[in-house]
């Protein structure tokens, strides 16, 4: 095995055997256990996320990233910083720059790519009504081909006033926004917010299949979109807490203040 430590971050590009295993749980699913890592990031250096491989969204939905969210996205340690082995993503209720909340919002464009293999992350979601963290990716034509024709993967999306239950979910041309093709997974006698779960993707080019610790619970092929499969090209990855917005709702009364949404690691395998 051969390993290179890109500036002492947490970046680490592997050349290993790739060992292929597939099985399949039924007749309609496959399963490909992908071993051949070939990024990582363990967020084991206190401060901020590593430059190599993140930068920042700043601003609001006006920038152009719609949902009617209420948040303003920065870069403040108070909003995003690695400390104790974890990325940390904090909205809070406050002023600032208009908004009535803050967050953070970070992203892989241009730094790192990714055209099938498996994505994951390990993370412990907030709750509360009006609050909404996500793991999710968006092609890397997105500059020239827009939203949706870009192609949009949500690994994970959570609503934190449905604490047992996450949804993975596809836009593309002809079904993105509230015709989005998407399926939820539930827990049983448990909660997102009460423990760390790895919320995954095992992407090729004809099928996407979602995982939630390990369990495949939906796959999705070309024949199951009403449009244009959009996602044999490269993408980039995003994790982001929103606050309101088209989807969640408002935070009410109930809704405590500060969320953290806690991500031990992000792991890429080809």
């Amino acid at each position: 095995m051969i390993l290179k430590n890109k500036l002492n971050s947490k970046y680490f590009l592997v050349a290993s055997i790739l060992i292929l295993v597939s099985c399949s749980t039924d007749e309609k699913q496959t399963v490909v256990t992908k071993t051949q890592l070939v990024m990582q990031d363990e967020f084991d250096v206190d401060g901020a996320p590593n430059s190599d491989l993140w930068s920042y969204d700043i601003g609001t939905g006006s920038n152009g990233w719609g949902n009617n969210e209420l948040q303003y996205y920065t870069d403040r340690p108070e909003n995003i910083v690695v400390e104790n082995g974890m990325l940390k993503i904090t909205a809070r209720q406050e002023s600032f720059m208009g908004s009535g909340y803050t967050s953070a919002r970070i992203l892989t464009k241009g730094k790192f790519e990714q055209k099938f293999g498996r994505i994951e992350a390990r993370i412990k979601l907030p709750t509360g009504k009006g609050i909404w963290p996500a793991f999710w990716m968006l092609g890397s034509d997105i500059d020239i081909n827009s939203w949706p024709q870009c192609g949009e993967i949500d690994i994970m999306e959570y609503l934190g006033n449905s604490p047992t239950k996450v949804l993975g979910t596809l836009h593309g041309p002809g079904y993105s926004g509230a015709e989005s093709i998407s399926k939820s997974y539930s827990l049983t006698n448990d909660r997102f917010d009460n423990d760390f779960h790895i919320f995954g993707i095992e992407w090729d080019n004809n099928y996407i299949n979602f995982y939630v610790d390990d369990v495949l619970y939906n796959q999705l092929k070309p024949e199951d979109v009403p449009g244009d499969w959009v996602f044999n090209n490269s993408f980039f990855m995003i994790l982001n807490m929103a606050v309101g917005g088209n989807l969640p709702g408002s935070p009410n009364q109930d809704t405590v203040f500060p969320q953290e949404m806690l991500v031990d690691y992000v792991r890429i395998y080809q």
